[in-house]
């Protein structure tokens, strides 16, 4: 192979995104998930550790009604969520719970800052990755995957067993007939 073709070879590799799921793939995926999870529980921690703090500070500034309830909702949400989304399990739920949270983040910092990418960069890196896992699930080596497996598993096992009964039927309903 020419000099050429193995820069092609190696542009095209570097370049081309990854749509076949293979293990050093999910992988990263994995790793990702538990990181953010656990990165994420610290903060509803620090919520609940002066929740009246948290609600001055943030909640009543962008405006929300009962700001009590919502710090708490909040910190809630990322304490129950992160862990969820690093166990890989009811991901997508506890995704949109997280992403939901960093987007009243990051309304909170831009009411404050405007458009400051010092005060948006960690609510925004957390939104993306929370939006990635809400779109694409928890991955192949998450409890959902086992889950999912199990339950398709028993669903297939289940609709041929639901088919030969009514097919049983119908040929018993045929010789009735006869």
């Amino acid at each position: 192979m020419n000099f050429a073709k193995r820069l092609t070879a190696t542009a095209i590799a570097v370049l081309q995104p990854n749509l076949t799921p293979n293990y050093l793939f999910q992988t990263a995926w994995t790793i990702l998930r538990v990181v953010a999870g656990v990165v994420m529980i610290h903060n509803g921690l620090d919520k609940l550790s002066n929740i009246e703090s948290f609600a001055q500070a943030y909640v009543e500034v962008i405006g929300l009604p009962f700001p009590i309830f919502f710090s708490y909702v909040a910190a809630l949400t990322e304490l129950i969520g992160a862990p969820l989304l690093a166990l890989g399990f009811l991901t997508r739920p506890a995704a949109l719970g997280l992403f939901s949270t960093m987007l009243v983040a990051m309304y909170h910092h831009v009411l404050v800052a405007g458009l400051s990418i010092p005060y948006l960069e960690l609510s925004m890196l957390y939104a993306a990755c929370f939006l990635f896992f809400l779109v694409n699930g928890a991955g192949l080596f998450s409890v959902d995957a086992l889950l999912g497996g199990w339950l398709s598993a028993a669903t297939a096992a289940q609709i041929p067993a639901a088919g030969m009964a009514a097919s049983n039927a119908a040929v018993s309903q045929e010789a009735a007939v006869k």
